[in-house]
């Protein structure tokens, strides 16, 4: 097979993979939604996220972090990936949005959950600027932890390490409140993509707090590892 083949299939799997997650993710956040507990809500959630991880799919927040320690073309991948992981959002969006499932009601609430979803998506993109960036800087930080807790667990054997390592981070980013820009991406275009200019800088903020976040952790541990100078 020559190089220039497999150049494309390789960007063709990054293109394909990002798409998977952000189907996946769309699927996460519905059930989520369906939900009236939060916490059982952040559980289902999460079952997002372990399925990217044990497929290896391609999600953007999971692969950001890796810049410090990769070559520059690696950035060219992750953009790849959050622009594919925003078109799997999209198209699971567009999908559900068919069914009678959008538009029945939460269970054990009086709103449906399409109204739930236009709520959380209203107060999202009209937060203040510096909270929104923060919000998402905390959640990089938390998925980079999951990703590189699976990540370790994995090469150790350890299946439960991996699957609670997967799991918890993303209940507490979930019940936090913390803002992730592809499972937003997933909620804007399910509410029908409100206040187009509000979200535009909602998610430029959003992701560049979910890479911040994501590059804190081992920009700051390679920072720590430098030898000392005599």
């Amino acid at each position: 097979m020559s190089n220039e083949k497999l150049k494309v299939n390789k960007w063709l799997s990054f293109l394909i993979d990002g798409f998977l997650s952000g189907f996946t993710l769309g699927v996460g956040g519905m059930v989520s939604f369906s939900s009236d507990n939060r916490y059982i809500g952040a559980f289902l959630f999460s079952l997002g996220l372990f399925t990217i991880v044990q497929f290896r799919y391609g999600l953007f927040t999971g692969k950001v972090g890796y810049i410090v320690n990769r070559e520059p073309s690696y950035i060219l991948e992750v953009l790849a990936t959050l622009v594919s992981n925003g078109l799997g959002t999209l198209v699971s969006a567009l999908l559900l949005r068919q069914t009678s499932f959008f538009t029945s009601p939460v269970s054990g609430m009086e709103l449906t959950i399409e109204e739930r979803v236009s709520a959380t998506v209203d107060s999202k993109i009209h937060d203040e600027p510096l909270s929104i960036f923060v919000l998402a800087v905390f959640c990089g930080m938390i998925m980079f932890t999951a990703v590189e807790i699976n990540r370790q667990c994995r090469a150790k054997g350890n299946f439960i390490g991996a699957l609670f390592g997967v799991v918890f981070p993303v209940v507490v980013f979930i019940i936090c409140g913390f803002n992730h820009c592809i499972a937003d991406m997933f909620y804007y275009f399910f509410s029908g993509c409100p206040d187009v200019p509000a979200a535009v800088i909602y998610f430029v903020l959003a992701i560049l707090g979910n890479a911040a976040g994501g590059m804190l952790i081992p920009a700051l541990k390679k920072l720590s590892n430098l030898p000392l100078e005599d």
